[in-house]
């Protein structure tokens, strides 16, 4: 493994920022945007469940409806990739066994072996107050922003621009997109692509907390 150089780590994140206006002339190629995919399914999440699905938004008839339901934001149609992150309503029985019979097959164990797990996870997904968070809805929301955190920062190590959004109406996307009769809720969005040479805010300066504030060693 080549890992990346410290320096150049944090010139990318530095670099990127949440893209206000696209070019919507630009798109990301094929291979690029397979890797930002492929870098966002491989991020952790409790158990391993992944209570969550991307949404690659293709139909340009589609992201126009979106668009509405997301207060006439620009990014919507204009950025070359549009993610609607969504949730699983509910993490079922069936669900995790699910996990576990494809668990078995991918390390070529026995599902008999898994039961302690099986048996584990069971019993807090029928317990929804037990689940960190103290229910399923917050519990799934937040292995959900775990992805959309990977997605983000595969796109600036990419030197793809990108900006999570969640300005918009989540039953209205649920709506269009049927999200609902699949088992899943609208919970944050992603657009990718290139920044447009005329957004304001490319040129200003990154505002954070001073580290020794933001950090704190116990």
């Amino acid at each position: 493994m080549n890992p990346i150089e410290s320096a150049r780590l944090i010139e990318q994140l530095s670099w990127r920022y949440a893209v206000k206006k696209f070019d919507p002339s630009r798109k990301i190629s094929a291979p690029t945007w397979d890797t930002i995919e492929r870098a966002a399914v491989l991020a952790p999440s409790s158990y391993g469940l992944q209570p969550w699905r991307m949404y690659v938004i293709d139909d340009p008839s589609v992201r126009t409806k979106l668009r509405a339901a997301s207060w006439n934001q620009p990014q919507i149609t204009d950025a070359s990739h549009l993610v609607v992150f969504a949730r699983r309503v509910e993490i079922t029985t069936a669900y995790v066994e699910d996990y576990i019979a494809r668990t078995a097959k991918t390390r070529g164990v026995t599902v008999e072996s898994l039961k302690g797990f099986r048996d584990m996870m069971v019993g807090q997904v029928n317990a929804p107050a037990s689940l960190p968070g103290g229910s399923m809805d917050v519990y799934c929301a937040r292995q959900t922003y775990i992805a959309l955190g990977f997605f983000l920062y595969t796109a600036a190590a990419l030197g793809i621009d990108a900006c999570p959004m969640e300005g918009f109406e989540p039953a209205k996307y649920d709506e269009i997109l049927g999200l609902r009769a699949q088992g899943y809720t609208a919970t944050v969005l992603g657009a990718a692509g290139y920044r447009a040479g005329d957004d304001w805010l490319a040129s200003q300066a990154k505002v954070r907390l001073p580290h020794h504030e933001a950090v704190v060693h116990v």
